[in-house]
């Protein structure tokens, strides 16, 4: 017999972004319990609003499966003493057990016989088990947590009801300081508490008290007005998945309306309105057929439809009022120079240790230079980042920016082209701040690229210089962030261009304002950002050979751990790879001047090897690179099994580990071979 099982957990409005990520939490934490108790379950549905978080699960079982299990213990001559009597040692297995030495039996294993106990356990009914279950909701995990009462628990928001039914029978559960009970609560202002009657009812109860607890189901009465709405009016609304997502987690019982707003407001820029009406009111852009941006939008409110114009209206005074803001800062920005603006800068801290926006920028036109001529960029393009980095943070001191700061670059772009740059300078000041996410998007023009590499190069190493270097999860100033565009920009683009050159390149800057320090933590660093670039399917040890190797061109890094995940499955990867590293491995040992002298050779497999890694060209595809490399796994065979390399000959010695470092010197450029594992 099955039965079904309700969890509710009633809260204060938890943040919107955690709503979701908690429910699925929680969900999971029960079926990893669920199993772990060996009780079985045909399904665990999630259900979440603001105030609550709640699993069913269906068709659990009554009880718990009986288990029945062996236990190999010492072998017997270990387990009995001279006189047939057992040993502390099998006194102590059978302990741990929780079993005593009568339950011991012998059986024989590959000719030796073995101490064996089998351990059965009656299944508990699963109300016995289900009293663990405020243990999984402590275990639940949150971003920012608080105390309240008198409790020394943290947790998300403060909790006031609990509510566990198998079937129609509530169990008694204690969490916190609350006990659980048959009681919910409905809508803040439009229900009232109610008594859960059964966990199958949950839903339907909770609806007639103005709460959709099935997010998906909330979520689709959100769309389907919205697209209501969309035929009414004949327009079309941005459904944007974030911003649904997070209406999503605000509302109870969602109700969609569509507001409006004067036509002059049109006139300020498209970005800025989108943002108002997005991000700081969480409201829909409305759009002509056409894509034309509209002087109207959709809000949802957390209620029904009753006195609904009220709502619109008030909703309607909030946006007008930013939008009377944004038009005043629009029309007083164009009065500025921007001339005037990058000498304000000079009075801008940038970091009190680093120093001001003023010698962050010219930092970043010093790295700018160096990125131009290792990437072979036009002498077009090269202007057009000149002059760009000269201005590119003027924006920050218009008024615009000062009241919506997640438009940094984008109204720089705009003021930029009302100014009279170029379109190349504007654009680059706007791509300058790409990626703003971890796979966000990316600059298109290549003075955008340098420009973004530029920034984020001296973002990088000015604060590692002063030793504001990320630990763990710790990462104020979004230095990850910064390092991962950088390496996705120089694979977007294609330049080859070796990391570690360019950055030993700008260690070797005479910058006035700060000194670079820190360099081996930066390429560490840098290394740890491309090394999650990487497919998942490629395996640590050859990422970290690929890493550890000589070349440190991100594209040359992730082709190389690609084209060893191929070698790999193949049958000569492992004969391959050891003859290499056997190769790096010696090679170690050679003296760091010492070059390979034909005239010292002894025999002919050390003529056959040289002559090898003098033919070795490396510049093709990733795959032929290694195809090539392990072509020499005869060769190098050969060498060794005829040729001893550290003999008393000191001369002829040390040409041997050089003819080995010649060949490693080469292979580097594709991964360090003796950290690949073949085992």
């Amino acid at each position: 017999m099955t039965k079904n099982l309700l969890i509710e957990l009633g809260l204060e409005e938890m943040p919107a972004y955690i709503v979701s990520p908690a429910m699925e939490q929680l969900r999971d934490r029960l079926i990893a319990f669920l199993r772990e108790n060996r009780l079985t379950f045909d399904r665990v549905e999630a259900f979440s609003t603001p105030r609550r978080l709640a699993v069913r699960v269906s068709h659990l079982a009554d009880k718990q499966e009986d288990l029945t299990e062996d236990f190999k213990g010492p072998a017997k001559k270990i387990a009995l003493n001279a006189d047939g009597s057992f040993t502390k040692a099998a006194e102590g297995f059978v302990r741990g057990k929780g079993l005593t030495t009568d339950a011991i039996t012998f059986r024989e294993v590959n000719g030796e016989e073995y101490v064996y106990v089998t351990k059965e356990e009656v299944g508990q009914p699963v109300e016995t088990v289900l009293a663990g279950l405020a243990e999984v909701l402590k275990s639940l995990t949150f971003p920012v947590t608080m105390r309240w009462a008198g409790n020394s628990f943290q947790y998300i928001r403060p909790v006031h009801t609990l509510a566990v039914l198998l079937d129609d029978i509530a169990l008694d559960l204690e969490f916190l300081d609350i006990s659980s009970s048959r009681v919910s609560r409905g809508h803040r202002f439009l229900g009232h508490e109610i008594t859960l009657t059964s966990a199958d009812s949950y839903e339907d109860q909770l609806r007639e008290v103005y709460v959709i607890a099935n997010p998906n189901e909330r979520v689709n009465r959100i769309v389907d007005q919205i697209h209501a709405l969309e035929v009414k009016h004949d327009v079309k609304v941005e459904i944007d998945e974030e911003l649904l997502n997070e209406v999503l987690n605000l509302v109870e019982y969602p109700t969609a309306f569509l507001g409006q707003f004067d036509q002059r407001y049109l006139a300020v820029p498209e970005e800025v309105l989108v943002t108002s009406m997005k991000n700081h009111q969480r409201y829909f852009v409305v759009r002509d057929q056409d894509g034309k941006l509209l002087p109207y939008f959709v809000s949802v409110r957390n209620g029904n439809d009753q006195h609904l114009e009220n709502v619109i209206k008030g909703n309607q005074k909030v946006l007008v009022a930013r939008l009377e803001d944004a038009e005043f800062f629009w029309r007083e920005d164009q009065k500025l120079q921007i001339a005037d603006l990058v000498e304000r800068l000079k009075s801008v801290t940038f970091h009190e240790k680093i120093g001001s926006l003023t010698e962050h920028m010219a930092r970043t036109k010093a790295i700018a230079e160096v990125l131009v001529d290792m990437a072979n960029v036009s002498a077009e393009d090269a202007a057009s980042v000149a002059r760009a980095a000269d201005i590119y943070k003027f924006d920050l001191l218009t008024g615009m920016v000062g009241e919506f700061d997640e438009l940094q670059g984008v109204l720089g772009e705009k003021y930029a082209r009302l100014a009279g740059e170029s379109d190349a300078v504007a654009t680059a000041i706007r791509e300058h701040y790409m990626p703003t996410s971890a796979d966000g998007k990316l600059p298109d023009t290549v003075p955008g690229a340098v420009l973004a590499i530029a920034d984020k190069l001296d973002t990088l190493l000015s604060f590692f210089s002063v030793g504001l270097i990320p630990s763990g999860s710790n990462d104020p100033y979004a230095l990850r962030r910064a390092t991962a565009g950088i390496v996705r920009i120089l694979d977007k683009f294609g330049w080859n261009l070796s990391l570690k050159d360019l950055v030993d390149k700008l260690y070797a800057l005479k910058l006035p304002s700060l000194s670079y320090a820190n360099k081996a933590d930066v390429m560490a660093f840098l290394k740890a950002r491309i090394e999650k670039m990487f497919d998942t399917a490629v395996p640590k040890d050859i990422i970290a050979a690929v890493l550890a190797g000589d070349n440190f061109v991100v594209r040359d890094l992730i082709d190389s751990g690609n084209a060893l995940l191929e070698a790999s499955k193949t049958d000569n990867y492992k004969p391959s790879v050891e003859s290499l590293a056997r190769v790096f491995n010696l090679a170690k040992k050679a003296p760091a001047a010492v070059t390979v002298t034909p005239e010292l050779f002894e025999n002919d497999q050390e003529k056959l090897l040289h002559e090898a890694v003098e033919q070795l060209d490396l510049t093709d595809r990733a795959d032929e690179q290694v195809e090539a490399l392990f072509a020499l796994s005869s060769v190098i065979n050969d060498f060794f099994d005829n040729t001893m390399v550290m003999v008393e000959n000191e001369a002829v010695k040390n040409n041997r580990l050089a003819l080995l470092a010649s060949l490693t010197a080469k292979a580097g450029q594709v991964a360090q071979f003796d950290q690949l594992a073949t085992k």
